[in-house]
């Protein structure tokens, strides 16, 4: 088993240690509801202009004006079906000979269903990315009633897919939760090894489809070969709504629709409209925009964390080791009072009660990671909010507001769940 940097092993399909505090999925959903409050009274005193979203993510649900009078699930997709998929095959780079697509109420679901679709209790799933499969690719495998082999980077992958038997999917993540993007000639490499071996390849792309190629001029995602692929549309130069676009060979997409439906997890398609004008409004330079803005923001707070900031080529992230550490520094602890995804949690949430600031750890549950991630940060929002100098001292202070209760527990719970 996977452990963090102090010897805590990582809790099942997550990529963290579980916590006295957090010590699963339901603790995350009580702190969302804490922040959901706070969020609430900010906006009664001071209105939706003191909220500020950096966390990377766009979630709203943006309609044409002309587009209002079709949210209706009848309507809708009657009359923007045709334009929906040609919008999306686009996307995808996808042939509107052979593929398909299917909207599904979220990136989650459409991996879940596409890994049920693809294989067999009984069979193997092969992970493969460059730092660790997502946990919805691990869950989906579990799901599936498979075993899951995850493996990073093609020689791990070569090796695992040479000494595993009957491995009928290859879930490949393009750009982890890390940030960490696997190269092209790796990816070519993987999905050839896969289908001699008679797997299908399924790709989670749900920041890779946009941020390859307009980032690091990658193909589109269905240009790289694979069977099927997906993306959510909440992130880098999309703006929601949040769902999952799923595309690929049109005869593997019609199964998983069938699925998604008698599931449940289809998007209603009341949401088409708001689907299109967030493909129509798309542009691969706003994409190089948010990365732009958040390497200032990044510059502004490596000078007050210095080598604590782990830089890849598009995003920061401050890891909850080192959020951990530095709140015991500063309060002068030498041991630890919490899990490093408590001590990420309790900053997250400081953040948001003192300054207004949404982070990406509220955005999944539970989260992905227990780093804090800088990552796609709009301009006009880190201008609002004063400036990266401004942030970084934000985030700062923070820190130091960590460090004074991180230690006392009952201040502790509090911080995170509110008085119970």
């Amino acid at each position: 088993m996977s452990e963090d940097r102090f010897g805590n092993p990582h809790a099942p399909g997550l990529p963290y240690a579980h916590g006295d505090f957090i010590q699963g999925s339901k603790d995350h959903h009580v702190k969302l509801r804490h922040a959901w409050n706070i969020i609430d009274r900010r906006v009664k005193e001071k209105g939706l202009s003191a909220i500020y979203n950096l966390s990377g993510l766009d979630r709203r649900f943006e309609a044409p004006a002309d587009g209002l009078a079709l949210l209706d699930d009848e309507l809708a997709p009657a009359l923007m079906g045709e334009r929906l998929n040609e919008l999306a095959l686009d996307h995808f780079g996808g042939n509107p000979a052979t593929d398909e697509i299917m909207v599904f109420n979220r990136q989650t679901a459409a991996v879940m269903t596409a890994t049920q679709v693809l294989t067999k209790p009984g069979e193997t799933v092969i992970g493969v990315s460059a730092t660790g499969s997502h946990p919805c690719v691990i869950r989906g495998a579990k799901y599936a009633g498979t075993d899951f082999v995850d493996t990073l980077g093609f020689p791990q992958f070569e090796k695992a897919l040479g000494e595993t038997d009957n491995v009928s999917l290859v879930s490949m993540t393009r750009l982890t939760v890390s940030y960490e993007i696997l190269s092209v000639k790796e990816i070519e490499r993987i999905v050839k090894l896969a289908h001699d071996a008679g797997a299908k390849v399924l790709v989670d792309d749900a920041g890779g489809a946009r941020v390859g190629p307009a980032v690091f001029d990658q193909p589109k995602m269905l240009e790289l070969g694979v069977d099927v692929g997906s993306t959510g549309l909440d992130k880098y130069g999309t703006i929601g709504p949040r769902v999952g676009l799923m595309g690929g060979r049109r005869e593997l997409v019609e199964e998983m629709r069938a699925v998604a439906f008698e599931l449940g997890v289809e998007a209603r398609p009341m949401l088409y409209p708001a689907v299109v004008h967030s493909l129509e409004q798309y542009d691969p330079a706003r994409v190089r925009e948010l990365v732009a803005t958040t390497k200032e923001v990044i510059a502004a707070v490596k000078k007050r964390l210095g080598n604590r900031i782990s830089e890849t080529p598009v995003i920061a992230r401050l890891d909850g080791e080192d959020i951990l550490e530095i709140a015991m520094e500063r309060a002068g602890l030498k041991e630890r009072p919490v899990k490093p995804i408590e001590a990420s949690a309790g900053l997250s949430m400081l953040l948001l009660r003192e300054y207004g600031i949404l982070t990406v750890h509220f955005a999944g549950l539970p989260p992905g990671t227990s780093s804090l991630l800088l990552k796609f940060m709009p301009p006009e929002t880190v201008k609002s909010f004063g400036g990266p100098e401004k942030f970084a001292e934000a985030l700062d202070r923070s820190l130091d507001k960590l460090s004074e209760v991180i230690g006392d527990p009952d201040r502790f719970r509090d911080l995170l769940f509110g008085k119970t």
